[in-house]
């Protein structure tokens, strides 16, 4: 079925009425179960929802056409960004539907929270969307692998690239939940070291906020010159229209995001997105590779539609966990979890997305991250094309040092 983008709009609300999505259970127990839980109807459905499920359904496709005999079912559930009813499907899958891998989990409450359903029932998870640094971090969990970014990633690339080119002054807009504490915490580490300063912020309750324009005009106000957006989804879409509207960009003050996509960039037009810096791990028009996945995905979206990296970390990090449990066989897979998860850690990665990389002792994919500035309307040569990138900062110096997470399994 074609994913248009008039089917991503719609198929959210339609979902989020039932909460939980899934086909009826093979009879097999030889069957490999992901249970992919997202945003499909809530303020960060864009940037995972509809398009997460579908590269996580091209990786089962992929792998199951060279690998005929396994079977592996894709089940979805709307967490409707609430923690409560997140782990509340996350038990239910795992105790009564035979689920063995969760994947996106895209909420860093949830995915935190999930640390002691993933231990009790010995299951895997693999984080896409979640960004709090704090996952590999003091709360690491030997039975997850976090893909595409985190917030440390994110903020070492932006903040420090944009102080020393001038932007030092500092005014945080920031979502008040785990994500964005840690986003803002991780910035004001590189904005410091960098030699820049923080000279304000505001923390705004995430999920129903509209109207951001006394936090632009008190960043407007503090003699700031770059204000940093720790938010996602239409809360940091909206930020930047309003100022837009307000004139904040044509006075010069820069806007940084800590969490940014295309989709984001897509979704508000280049003209609203000028001057935006944002940092991501992925991205389509890269190098052959990239083009190439692309191609393969695209009947599945429609036209118009770009996965960002977080999307792209569903596909490639699903099609890592399928190769994994190959290697060691569906029943020794399906009865441990962190079996799997070790075992995709002493494997190398390489795959179309994300190119040839590894999983770290604390479950952290590593891979370059690319500083990427949106283009003036006049530059683009059509849809998708969106970005110029800016400065690569490489595999080996894109995440936090393992050493200093504070993850037991260090």
């Amino acid at each position: 079925m074609t994913l248009t983008r008039r089917r991503l709009l719609g198929t959210g609300a339609a979902m989020a009425a039932t909460g939980l999505f899934a086909p009826a259970l093979a009879s097999s127990d030889r069957t490999i179960r992901i249970g992919v839980i997202t945003d499909m109807s809530g303020i960060y459905r864009d940037v995972s929802g509809p398009v997460t499920v579908e590269c996580t359904r091209q990786a089962v496709a992929e792998f199951t056409a060279e690998n005929p005999g396994f079977e592996v079912e894709v089940l979805v559930a709307d967490h409707q960004n609430r923690p409560d009813l997140g782990l509340t499907i996350i038990r239910e899958w795992f105790d009564q539907r035979g689920v063995d891998l969760i994947s996106n989990v895209g909420n860093s409450a949830i995915a935190l929270g999930a640390g002691d359903l993933l231990l009790a029932a010995d299951k895997a998870a693999l984080i896409t969307t979640a960004g709090s640094s704090e996952i590999t971090g003091a709360r690491c969990n030997e039975h997850l692998v976090h893909w595409s970014w985190d917030s440390w990633c994110l903020a070492h690339s932006t903040a420090t690239a944009s102080v020393r080119t001038g932007g030092d002054k500092w005014f945080f807009i920031t979502a008040d939940y785990a994500f964005g504490h840690a986003a803002e915490n991780d910035a004001r580490t590189f904005i410091e070291a960098a030699g820049g300063e923080v000279v304000g912020g505001v923390r705004y309750p995430y999920g129903n906020t509209n109207d951001f324009s006394s936090f632009l005009l008190q960043a407007q106000a503090s003699g700031a010159n770059v204000i940093g957006l720790a938010n996602s989804g239409n809360e940091f879409i909206n930020s930047l229209r309003q100022a837009q509207e307000f004139g904040i960009t044509q006075s010069g003050i820069r806007m940084a995001a800590l969490v940014g996509y295309i989709t984001d960039v897509l979704g508000m037009g280049l003209p609203v997105a000028q001057g935006l810096t944002l940092t991501e791990t992925f991205y389509w028009d890269l190098n052959d590779r990239t083009r190439a996945f692309m191609e393969r995905i695209r009947p599945r979206l429609g036209d118009g539609v770009f996965p960002n990296m977080s999307q792209a970390g569903d596909y490639a990090g699903t099609l890592h966990y399928l190769k994994a449990v190959r290697d060691m066989g569906v029943a020794e897979a399906k009865a441990s979890g962190g079996a799997v998860i070790e075992r995709m850690k002493s494997m190398p990665t390489d795959d179309d997305c994300f190119g040839e990389g590894m999983i770290r002792v604390d479950g952290r994919k590593i891979h370059p991250a690319y500083l990427l500035g949106v283009k003036a309307p006049s530059e683009s040569t059509g849809p998708g094309d969106v970005f110029d990138v800016l400065a690569t900062t490489p595999a080996e110096e894109a995440f936090r040092p393992l050493e200093e997470g504070g993850c037991r399994l260090v």
